[in-house]
């Protein structure tokens, strides 16, 4: 896949969850982003709104094609070293800039944490992708698991309801023909 094709289908994935995905908090609301000017929008910690401490390298979605979190490529500026860093959706806000304007349109992240809590967030490795690929999809199997069982068990009640309302019904109506031929007697 060419790297424009590749561009472009992330760029139409990552508007589409940005205006779906309810963790990602924002500054005024555009009602449509573009992956392409998210991806090295310049990244700040929550108090300190001069000095860049990063950009976003990537957007890492879920199953759901929801926003699951950045990946944060920090400067060597306050001791941040040249590391990736994995910053949550809900850790983070997105202020948009010139949003009227295509060609001037910027993007400016705002992490909620200071230097040493953004030190403190998994580094982006090859490690923490394939233990989060596998966590994922563990919770996911658990969840399947859970909602079948559960299926089965509201299943079992429904039946078991409908059938004691069948029964009574069934009395009901025996009870009453029962009085109508006493009656009639």
């Amino acid at each position: 896949m060419s790297k424009m094709n590749r561009k472009q289908i992330l760029g139409a994935i990552t508007a589409t969850t940005l205006l779906t995905t309810s963790g990602l908090a924002m500054a005024n609301p555009q009602g449509l982003y573009s992956a392409d000017e998210l991806m090295d929008a310049d990244v700040y910690l929550q108090n300190d709104d001069q000095q860049v401490v990063g950009e976003v390298e990537d957007v890492l979605l879920d199953d759901n094609m929801q926003v699951a979190a950045l990946v944060v490529e920090s400067d060597e500026v306050l001791g941040l070293d040249d590391q990736q860093y994995v910053v949550e959706t809900g850790k983070f806000t997105l202020e948009t800039r010139q949003g009227d304007d295509i060609d001037n349109l910027e993007y400016r992240i705002h992490v909620n944490m200071d230097e040493a809590q953004l030190k403190e967030q998994p580094q982006y490795t090859t490690d923490w992708w394939q233990d989060t690929r596998k966590s994922a999809a563990a919770a996911w199997d658990e969840t399947k698991d859970t909602a079948a069982s559960a299926w089965q068990d509201t299943r079992q009640a429904t039946a078991n309801a409908l059938t004691s309302a069948g029964n009574a019904i069934s009395g009901a109506a025996n009870d009453a023909q029962n009085e109508m031929a006493d009656e009639t007697q």
